[in-house]
């Protein structure tokens, strides 16, 4: 039985009040810490110790505050990505209170502390729209939608010679080390499966072309045998959620929404059933709250313990820049991280890399607000289109932006190619659509 519409819409018009939103990010930030608490006990990596606890209750209080940014910004594409950044940030200095790791701890979390804020402040509200010099008629941009299709079935099938294996999430281990594509193959993966076809599936079912956008799920699909990532694989899902959150909630209520629910959904679980990461409950609580979030902060917690010893980059990491400087590292960061801790590829966010692995603790918040001006361009970029289409178009990058560099968001997966799609898009495209 559906609740009654009146229901619905009063929600709606609640979440969507300073006051609906600013009790939804509370409660977002307390899911987050109750969370790591729960992690903890699933990774030793993670330590909690009790005896610390009001500690990190004082600063995740405290920090708390910067949510409040979120109740009096307008949506934009950086509101959407911003909050991933918030989350992964506060988890940082939850897990930073209770680290065993040998590095300035306090230096670190005021570094972060200070970073998101002048991330943000970009981020959130520099929306001016950029000069219009290009714009698709209504026309050519449904053939510039069958050509994205077209690149990439493409791409599928020049992908698929180099690797297509149907296995389990819990098997891809073991081959995922393995596979190996050429430069122009490996760059094109990224660009359709985080950039292109999210935008033409926004795009059709926005349209009303839902046969088309339901292909557009199947090839998101049909990434996951050829790269083996639980990206690939629950992508798809991902992108129907989101349809169905911004049908229900306004565009801000959903982006937070998006985060909260889930997480929330892991946390109870975990607790009603006390389950096992083996189980079925324990396998979404390891996903989500764990592999989504968790690691993104926990990352940042090792980028900081390695380069308080380490020699930095000074972003000789970036790869056009490598060959033009000396290194101290040949191989990549994650690689590094890898060799070091033994956890697998630890890839980083901006906060890590453009941060604290190429100028340190000091002046990472620099490096953060000049990414947070690059991300404002998204919002320029998409200035004067429905919120719900920017939500559902960018709705895979938070997840990019968490887990890589910022320069390998932007061109690896195809960051830059979506603000130009945004750009020259016609703002007159769903007017006359539901």
């Amino acid at each position: 039985m559906s609740a009654p519409p009146g229901i619905l819409s009063n929600l709606r018009a609640y979440l969507d009040s300073k006051a609906g939103l600013r009790t939804l990010v509370l409660l977002h930030s307390a899911v987050t810490c109750l969370s790591l608490i729960e992690v903890a006990t699933f990774q030793l990596s993670i330590d909690f110790d009790p005896k610390r606890l009001w500690i990190a209750v004082i600063v995740a209080t405290g920090f708390s505050v910067v949510s409040l940014l979120f109740v009096v910004a307008r949506f934009s594409f950086g509101y959407f990505a911003g909050f991933y950044f918030y989350t992964m940030i506060l988890g940082f200095l939850w897990i930073n209170v209770f680290s065993d790791y040998n590095y300035p701890r306090l230096l670190a979390g005021i570094s972060a502390a200070l970073a998101l804020p002048l991330l943000l402040m970009p981020m959130l509200f520099i929306r001016a729209p950029l000069r219009p010099f290009v714009t698709l008629s209504n026309v050519r941009f449904e053939h510039l939608l069958t050509i994205i299709l077209i690149v990439s079935i493409a791409t599928i099938a020049v992908a698929s010679t180099y690797n297509f294996r149907l296995v389990s999430i819990a098997n891809i281990y073991d081959y995922r080390d393995s596979l190996e594509f050429p430069g122009a193959v490996r760059y094109l993966i990224g660009w359709v499966s985080s950039a292109l076809l999210p935008f033409a599936f926004a795009s059709y079912w926005l349209l009303g072309h839902r046969w088309r956008a339901g292909l557009v799920l199947v090839l998101l699909l049909l990434f996951y045998p050829i790269t083996l990532t639980k990206f690939a694989f629950f992508t798809p899902a991902w992108l129907i959620a989101l349809v169905v959150l911004s049908r229900l909630l306004e565009a801000r209520a959903s982006a937070i929404a998006s985060i909260f629910v889930p997480m929330l959904i892991g946390l109870l679980v975990i607790w009603v059933t006390e389950a096992s990461l083996g189980s079925i409950p324990g396998r979404y609580f390891d996903i989500v709250n764990i592999r989504m979030m968790a690691t993104a902060s926990g990352a940042l917690e090792l980028y900081n313990d390695f380069f308080a010893n380490h020699p930095l980059t000074w972003f000789c990491q970036i790869s056009i820049l490598k060959p033009l400087m000396h290194c101290p590292y040949n191989e990549p960061l994650a690689v590094v991280m890898q060799n070091t801790y033994d956890f697998g590829n630890v890839n980083a966010s901006l906060f890590a890399t453009e941060g604290i692995a190429s100028v340190g603790p000091w002046l990472a918040p620099l490096t953060a607000l000049a990414a947070g001006f690059v991300l404002a361009l998204g919002n320029r970029a998409s200035a004067g289109l429905p919120p719900r289409f920017i939500l559902m178009s960018s709705g895979v990058l938070p997840h990019v932006l968490l887990n890589v560099p910022l320069s390998v968001a932007l061109l690896t997966h195809g960051t830059a190619i979506l603000f130009l799609l945004w750009y020259v898009m016609p703002r007159t495209l769903f007017e006359e659509k539901p």
